[in-house]
């Protein structure tokens, strides 16, 4: 039974594209809230499952998607993707009318963030970069954390309706911010991951009752939410819990591009990128991230 609070906001005429493990659920917490949704996916049965499951319409391309729409969400897998939703004379810009607000919730580089701004403006739209954080449950739950870059006003106009998949909406700078914060997220979990990795192997391997270790370090210093949600699961060998290996290794590709450009130093990061090469080669390119201790295990 779905007993999420939505905001009150007046229902409003918005498009979502991409029905993947996020969108869907992003998408169908709109309808639930009464906003008027339109969808698009790359998949037209998966569109037609979602119009059975919530109503709304779908649409043959993101263009008809868009079309009379005030707010168009988007969430799809990289910034190719981004490109061939947005741009082009079937992608969404093209179908938007004066003043209406691009929402991307992909996973994508700064980059893509200030280009498609920049094509936005140019188009007379508005395009806000909005990044999440929170994994499928988060998605599904209505919970999810949202860093978001861009022109304040637009801004400002989209947060109310993205709270109702969302617990924070928050605005960290201009254009291509809500993706470098992202990245700072990913950042913060590999190596948090990694350590969590660490520790629960080195204590099995000294004959620990390591769920007992891990209540009690939990309650001090050591706590995190990947110890509280998945430290035990890691013990128990169980990796079957939303956010793919492939996928932060596409993140954290992301931010090692950009740290490039930007100078920073990532000495862990760029070494649990590769720690995660050796948990896809071992057949975990679907585990979740905590699929780190793996490797540990061999």
């Amino acid at each position: 039974m779905n007993t999420r609070t939505y905001e009150t906001a007046a229902p409003r005429a918005v498009a979502f594209i991409g029905l993947g493990v996020m969108g869907y659920p992003m998408a169908g917490h709109l309808a639930r809230a009464g906003h008027r949704v339109t969808v698009y996916n790359r998949s037209p049965a998966k569109a037609a499952a979602w119009v059975a499951e919530y109503g709304g319409a779908s649409a043959p391309t993101p263009r008809a998607a868009a079309a009379g729409a005030e707010f168009v969400f988007a969430c799809v897998g990289n910034d190719d993707d981004l490109r061939s939703v947005t741009l082009g004379a079937d992608g969404a810009f093209a179908g938007m009318a004066a003043g209406a607000i691009f929402v991307d919730h992909t996973t994508a580089s700064a980059a893509v963030a200030r280009e498609l701004h920049a094509a936005a403006r140019a188009a007379g739209l508005h395009f806000v970069d909005a990044p999440v954080s929170g994994g499928q449950a988060g998605a599904v739950n209505g919970a999810l954390t949202v860093m978001c870059g861009g022109d304040a006003a637009p801004f400002e106009a989209m947060k109310p309706v993205a709270l109702n998949y969302a617990k924070a909406v928050t605005r960290v700078g201009e254009s291509g911010a809500g993706q470098l914060a992202k990245m700072v997220n990913q950042v913060a979990i590999a190596g948090l991951v990694q350590g969590l990795a660490e520790a629960i192997a080195f204590g099995m391997r000294a004959g620990l009752d390591m769920p007992q270790v891990l209540d009690v370090i939990g309650k001090g210093a050591a706590q995190s939410w990947q110890m509280d949600n998945r430290g035990k699961t890691m013990v128990e060998d169980k990796f079957d819990f939303g956010f793919a290996v492939d996928w932060m290794r596409k993140d954290l590709g992301l931010v090692l591009d950009e740290a490039r450009r930007n100078g920073a130093q990532m000495p862990v990061t760029a070494l649990v990128d590769q720690f995660y090469a050796e948990v896809q080669a071992l057949g975990g390119r679907r585990w979740d991230t905590s699929s780190l201790i793996r490797r540990l295990k061999k």
